[in-house]
């Protein structure tokens, strides 16, 4: 079978079209965005200027017909492959902002592609309709403060059923998009199920609004000191909160199941994104390499800085064939075939983009770590996705099992 990973003839209109908007709008408007944040003297709230900066943006988004590109396989879409959408993201990565133009922000993907496979009628007409339109935002609530949340069995948030209700007891944390004040809807993975259950269907899936009486904000993650704001990653307590059955997604105890049909396709558009990341810094290394001089040479010919420049190319190009090679794999419709492929990615991307990024920090000197490049926010966000969708530590180990598994 012919694997192409390359850009399509009926993507490459829709990538120029995509890339010109991020270059001559988006990463100027990213800037001010997160100048503004705080003036209007709430973190947490957006002002009228950085409303109007979303608003403008998306509204020329929208003019081109570039929305909902993570559509992939939907006639709500474009009916894009995942390798096509691979390409969007990468562009797309580029600035935080850059996503949310285009309505392709984590978690609100997952979250949208999760309602759409396994939401019933009701959901998709409170919470996917609107999602779609960007009218609001959503939150995924998986990870707890006190169990070692990247073996999801662990999870001991409770739901338990109470005549026609659910009772949810417990904490989650790091469940971000929750600080942002149109984040109206959350995803939640509890346990409802106790150990004489099968380990992986004793959790099931829920959906509820952000507004329901017993949820308390109790803090935002910290990632650095930088709490992220608008965005937000929030510890969240919940006591002895009420949801009608009706929350309840696909069924009992097939919140694994919902959670790996939301995890796979994230975990790849992340990836990519970081590859955009990795462009980014990588394009300001050169220009800084060739803009200063010491000792009397442009920065770009002291020391090792040519096989540094040359070493984070070709990075960049690895790491992006590997993730389009994992696209190609889950294009073919067999998750379990694609999981190893996109484990490996997961490990590479960030991982390459940590690398770039910290080589233009060192380009920069003490200007690199300041608030005067986006290369500290940068580098925050890639530390954070080693953690995000499942830590290095596991993916390498499915990985290697599936390696092991071949020689037995």
């Amino acid at each position: 079978m012919s694997m192409n990973l390359g850009v399509s003839e009926r993507l490459q209109p829709i990538l120029d079209k995509v890339t010109k908007l991020m270059q001559e709008e988006v990463l100027e408007a990213d800037k001010e965005f997160h100048d503004e944040i705080g003036k209007g003297g709430d973190r947490w709230k957006m002002n009228a200027r950085q409303k109007e900066i979303i608003a403008d943006l998306q509204a020329k988004a929208r003019e081109q017909k570039l929305w909902n590109f993570w559509l992939t396989d939907s006639e709500r879409g474009y009916g894009l492959s995942t390798v096509e959408y691979a390409h969007l993201a990468e562009q797309m990565g580029w600035c935080v902002l850059g996503p949310q133009v285009f309505n392709c922000s984590a978690p609100d993907t997952g979250n949208m592609e999760v309602l759409e496979r396994y939401g019933n009628e009701d959901h998709k007409k409170q919470w996917l309709a609107p999602l779609l339109e960007s009218e609001i935002r959503s939150a995924y609530l998986m990870t707890e403060p006190d169990v070692a949340s990247s073996d999801a069995t662990n999870l001991k948030f409770e739901a338990k059923l109470d005549g026609d209700e659910y009772v949810f007891n417990g904490e989650k944390y790091w469940s971000s998009g929750a600080g942002d004040e149109r984040c109206k809807v959350y995803i939640l993975m509890a346990r409802t199920a106790g150990d004489e259950a099968p380990r992986h269907a004793q959790h099931s899936m829920f959906v509820l609004a952000a507004d329901t009486p017993g949820i308390e904000v109790l803090r935002p993650m910290q990632v650095f000191g930088h709490d992220d704001a608008p965005h937000g990653h929030m510890h969240l307590r919940f006591t002895d909160v009420r949801v009608p059955k009706s929350a309840l997604l696909l069924g009992e105890g097939r919140g694994f199941e919902v959670s790996q049909g939301r995890l796979g396709p994230g975990r790849i558009h992340h990836c990519m994104r970081a590859i955009g990341q990795a462009e980014r810094a990588l394009a300001l290394m050169c220009k800084r390499s060739m803009s200063r001089e010491a000792f009397g040479r442009p920065l770009a010919k002291l020391g090792g800085n040519y096989d540094i420049i040359a070493d984070c190319r070709i990075g960049i190009e690895q790491a992006r064939l590997l993730c389009l090679k994992a696209a190609w794999m889950m294009d073919q419709g067999d998750p379990s075939a694609a999981a190893p492929w996109i484990s490996q990615i997961k490990v590479v991307a960030p991982n390459m983009a940590l690398k770039v990024i910290d080589e233009a920090m060192q380009m920069f000197g003490g200007t690199g770590i300041s608030q005067d490049t986006p290369l500290w926010e940068m580098y925050t966000q890639m530390r954070t996705l080693r953690f995000a969708d499942g830590p290095d530590s596991v993916h390498r180990m499915q990985v290697a099992r599936k390696e092991l598994s071949m020689h037995r």
